[in-house]
C-alpha cells in the first residue's frame, strides 16, 4: 500500500501535536474515506452509494485496492481533503503537475458528490415552487459545494469602493483566474479540439477538459424556456460579484442584441424576479469577450448604476405607461420603467433601433462607414417590486487613427490601468482590473515612499504625477494609489461614453433625445410606431 505522508507544522501545544502527529501518517485510504464521509454525514451523498463512488474515486486515482477504514473523529474541510487527493494523484504520476490537469481532475473527483443534471433540474424547480429564491439558493449553494465556483480562488481578488460625484464605483482586481503555465502553453500546440464549440456550449455539462478547455465534469446547467426556445441557467466560475450567472442559449449562434434579447431580458425577471438581467452590446470593442454565443449576464448584485439619480425625464409619444428619463451616469444611459411588459420591450426596441441609425458627426457619432454598424446598446434588466426597469447604455465602436483601440473605449492615458474592453460589467461601475496591477501597483507604492528609485515605464508618468500633488507619507500611500486607481477607472467610463460630461456633450444627448421624439411623432403619424397607452 501507499502511504501519502503530510507534512509537518511548527511547534504547537501537545493536543494539537498529537492531532497533527495522527493526521501525518494519514494515508490516501483514510484520506479517501473522510472525503466521502464528509458528504454522506452532510446529506448529500445516500450512504447505499459509499462502496460505489469509493470504487470510482479508486479508478480516478488508479488504486486497485483499498483497506476498509473509519473515518477519522476530525475531519478536514472538503475542499482540503480535495487538494490531498489531487496531490496523491501528481505524487504517483496519475496526472502531471500542470494547472490545467489538476483542474481537470478536481472536477472528476467532485462529479462524484455532484447530483446529475436531471437531478439537480428537478431539485431545482422543487425549491422554485416554494419561491424563485429557494431555488437559486439551492443551485448557489450547490455549485460552491461542488467547488464549480472557484470560492478559494475568488477570495484572492483586491476589491474596495471609490467615491465619486455619480455614487460609489466598485473596484476589483481580478487574481482568481489562473494564468497559463508556460508548459501547458506549448504543449497546448498540438492539442486543440472544437468541441465542445466554446465554453458556453450546452456540451460543457460534464465534459471532462483539457489542456485548453477547462475541466467541466461537476458543471450542471438549469433548463428554462425563453420565448419557446431552450436556454440554459449556470454560475459563473470566476465570479465578479454575488451569485454571477449566465444565462446561454442552447444553440452556438452569434450575439443577438435586438427585440428578442429584449423580451428574454424581461421573461428572465419574469422568472428570476430577484436577480437583475443584462447583455454586452453585440459589435467588437464594445460587446463582451465572447461574442459567438448567446447569452447574458446576471446576478444578485446592487451595482452603483443601479443607484444612479435620474438627471431629466422625456416624453415619447404614445408610451404614457412607460417612463423614460436620462441618468446622471459617466457613460450616457437612457432608463425606462413600468409595470407593462410588453410596452416596456416595444419602447426599448424603439430607441435602440433609432439609436442604430444615429449620427452626429458634431461629437463623432456616425452609425457606420463604408458599411460597417458603429452604433450599439447594453441594455441592462432589474425588477422594483411590480416595475421593470430597464437601461439601455448607448455604445459606439468607431476608431480613428488617434484612437486605434477605439473613440469610445479607454484612451491612451489610462490603459496603463486598463485597456481591455469595456463590457457589461464595467458599464454598470464595477472595474475588473487586470493581475499584472498587484504587482505594478506594490511598485508604485515603493516608488512614492522612496523605496525605488522607478517604477514600470507605463506607470512612470503618473507615478511622478502622484508625488508632485500629494504628500505622500507610508500611512497614507495605499489610500492615495487605490483612489488614484479609482478616478481612472471613472475616466474610463468617461472615454466610454458617447456623448460626453460636458456642455457640449450634454447638449448632443439632448439633441438625440430630441430627435427621438420627432422620430417617433413623424413614425406615429405614418401609422409605424405602436402607441402603448390604454
Amino acid at each position: 500500500m501507499l502511504n501519502f505522508t503530510l507534512q509537518k507544522r511548527q511547534r504547537e501545544p501537545e493536543n494539537g501535536r498529537r492531532m497533527n502527529k495522527m493526521k501525518s501518517k494519514e494515508s490516501i485510504d483514510q484520506i479517501m474515506t473522510n472525503f466521502l464521509d464528509y458528504y454522506i454525514k452532510s446529506g448529500k451523498i445516500n450512504e447505499l452509494d459509499r462502496i460505489y463512488l469509493m470504487n470510482r474515486l479508486m479508478d480516478l486515482l488508479e488504486k486497485k485496492e483499498i483497506k476498509p477504514l473509519s473515518p477519522s473523529k476530525n475531519v478536514e474541510e472538503p475542499l482540503a481533503l480535495l487538494d490531498k487527493l489531487v496531490d496523491f494523484a501528481v505524487k504517483t504520476g496519475v496526472i502531471k503537475d500542470l494547472p490545467s490537469s489538476r483542474d481537470v481532475l478536481e472536477a472528476k473527483i467532485m462529479n462524484l458528490t455532484t447530483p446529475l443534471p436531471s437531478q439537480v433540474n428537478q431539485l431545482f424547480w422543487e425549491e422554485y415552487s416554494k419561491r424563485p429564491e429557494a431555488a437559486t439558493d439551492y443551485f448557489f449553494e450547490l455549485s460552491k459545494e461542488n467547488n464549480y465556483i472557484k470560492t478559494r480562488e475568488i477570495k484572492k481578488n483586491i476589491e474596495y469602493t471609490h467615491p465619486t460625484e455619480y455614487g460609489e464605483l466598485e473596484i476589483t482586481i481580478n487574481l482568481s483566474k489562473p494564468e497559463k503555465d508556460p508548459k501547458e502553453i506549448a504543449l497546448a500546440v498540438n492539442n486543440q479540439v472544437d468541441y465542445p464549440e466554446c465554453k458556453l456550449c450546452m456540451e460543457n455539462e460534464g465534459y471532462e477538459g483539457h489542456l485548453t478547455h477547462p475541466g467541466r465534469a461537476n458543471h450542471r446547467i438549469i433548463r428554462m424556456k425563453l420565448n419557446e426556445e431552450e436556454w440554459g441557467f449556470q454560475y459563473s466560475p470566476y465570479a465578479y460579484y454575488n451569485e454571477h450567472c449566465i444565462f446561454l442559449s442552447s444553440i452556438h449562434r452569434k450575439m443577438d442584441v435586438g427585440i428578442q434579447a429584449l423580451q428574454n431580458l424581461l421573461d428572465i425577471l419574469t422568472t428570476l424576479p430577484h436577480y437583475f438581467v443584462g447583455s454586452n452590446a453585440g459589435l467588437p470593442i464594445v460587446g463582451g469577450s465572447i461574442l459567438s454565443h448567446d447569452h447574458y449576464q446576471g446576478g444578485r448584485h446592487t451595482f452603483p448604476l443601479e443607484k444612479a439619480e435620474e438627471e431629466y425625464s422625456f416624453k415619447i409619444n404614445g408610451t404614457s405607461n412607460v417612463k423614460t428619463s436620462v441618468i446622471k451616469w459617466p457613460m450616457s444611459v437612457i432608463r425606462l420603467s413600468g409595470t407593462d411588459k410588453e410596452a416596456m420591450i416595444e419602447t426599448a426596441d424603439f430607441i435602440m433601433k433609432h439609436w442604430e441609425n444615429y449620427s452626429d458627426e458634431r461629437v463623432g457619432i456616425l452609425s457606420e462607414t463604408e458599411g460597417e454598424l458603429h452604433n450599439a446598446v447594453t441594455p441592462i434588466a432589474r425588477r422594483k417590486g411590480e416595475e421593470y426597469e430597464l437601461d439601455l447604455v448607448l455604445r459606439n465602436n468607431r476608431t480613428s487613427p488617434d484612437y486605434p483601440d477605439g473613440i469610445f473605449h479607454p484612451h491612451p492615458p489610462v490603459q496603463h490601468i486598463k485597456k481591455e474592453n469595456i463590457g457589461l460589467i464595467e458599464v454598470m461601475g464595477l472595474a475588473i482590473l487586470p493581475p499584472r496591477l498587484k504587482n505594478e501597483l506594490q511598485t508604485v507604492r515603493n516608488y512614492l515612499v522612496g523605496k525605488e528609485d522607478s517604477t514600470a515605464a507605463i506607470h512612470q508618468d503618473w507615478a511622478d504625477n502622484l508625488k508632485r500633488n500629494y504628500n505622500i507619507t507610508e500611512e497614507n500611500v495605499g489610500d492615495i494609489v487605490d483612489g488614484a486607481v479609482g478616478d481612472i477607472f471613472l475616466q474610463v467610463l468617461k472615454d466610454a461614453g458617447v456623448f460626453k460630461r460636458n456642455k457640449e456633450g450634454q447638449a448632443a444627448f439632448k439633441r438625440f433625445i430630441d430627435d427621438l421624439s420627432a422620430a417617433d411623432n413623424k413614425e406615429s403619424n405614418d401609422g409605424n410606431f405602436k402607441r402603448y397607452s390604454k
